[in-house]
């Protein structure tokens, strides 16, 4: 089997990274192509794999078609090449395009659409996948085979696909920006930045597993910590204050819509 990916920026790299280091693919089963140069060095860099410039002749010589590009450029990326893809299977990690607007610049409907997330990068990515109508069981497994590799894999209806990128999809960013914030707090708190920073991080590694590990619910979790006027009642206090939940709310709805807006082609 070959794969192609149209695009060699991060995500990409590190899929192909992933499956090579899992021994799922050899660098010689994959290529990649992108217009940047850099792009195309650092896909090489970091996995092996040989990456060009021009996309059709590798297009015409593989099985698999990852289509790995911003959305706003996808349809530029593709149409060049819907008289090449016709039987092969197209998988897109393109935030917000459904199947039905991949299939109509494919020419065909054996389309596979992923929401993974940046995390998968160290392989603990958490991807979501959905299925046009000309999807086979074996396209099923290979991609439950390529993402399981890097964390973990479902597959849901495409229905449920804009809440997956507003959640999982854009959610390390929001982790990133609350790490950031406490490490800031910490700072104010009269710590310094190295120390809370790394005190951050294993607390916030700490507490994802032991949801991982099920010894409770994150509202279980949360009660068995905090003592009845303690420190962390009174933290949590501001929480409830700001309607830190409310806001996470809306955060996500905002990521949604717009993952809504990209399928509809609204720049």
């Amino acid at each position: 089997m070959k794969m192609l990916f149209i695009g060699a920026g991060k995500m990409a790299s590190a899929i192909a990274g992933g499956l090579v280091r899992n021994g799922v693919l050899a660098p010689a089963e994959m290529w990649a192509a992108d217009v940047h140069p850099h792009a195309r060095q650092a896909f090489t860099d970091a996995t092996g794999v040989h990456c060009a410039e021009a996309a059709e002749p590798l297009a015409r010589q593989s099985d698999v078609i990852v289509l790995a590009v911003k959305p706003q450029v996808a349809e530029a990326a593709l149409q060049p090449l819907a008289h090449l893809l016709h039987g092969r299977l197209v998988i897109s990690i393109c935030a917000g395009l459904k199947l039905h607007r991949l299939a109509g610049w494919c020419g065909h409907d054996r389309i596979v659409r992923v929401m993974p997330n940046t995390p998968l990068m160290v392989g603990q990515g958490a991807s979501v996948f959905c299925c046009a109508a000309g999807v086979m069981e074996d396209d099923k497994t290979l991609c439950c085979k390529i993402f399981g590799t890097l964390g973990t894999v479902s597959v849901l209806p495409e229905e449920a696909m804009d809440a997956v990128t507003a959640l999982s999809g854009s959610g390390p960013a929001y982790v990133f920006e609350m790490i950031q914030g406490l490490v800031d707090a910490g700072v104010a708190a009269g710590l310094p930045a190295d120390t809370a920073l790394e005190l951050t991080v294993q607390t916030v590694a700490g507490a994802a597993e032991m949801l991982r590990q099920k010894l409770g619910t994150p509202d279980e979790l949360r009660v068995a910590v905090t003592s009845p006027g303690g420190t962390t009642a009174a933290g949590l206090a501001e929480f409830v204050k700001a309607d830190f939940r409310g806001l996470l709310r809306n955060v996500v709805l905002a990521a949604r819509d717009r993952s809504v807006e990209l399928g509809r082609g609204v720049k």
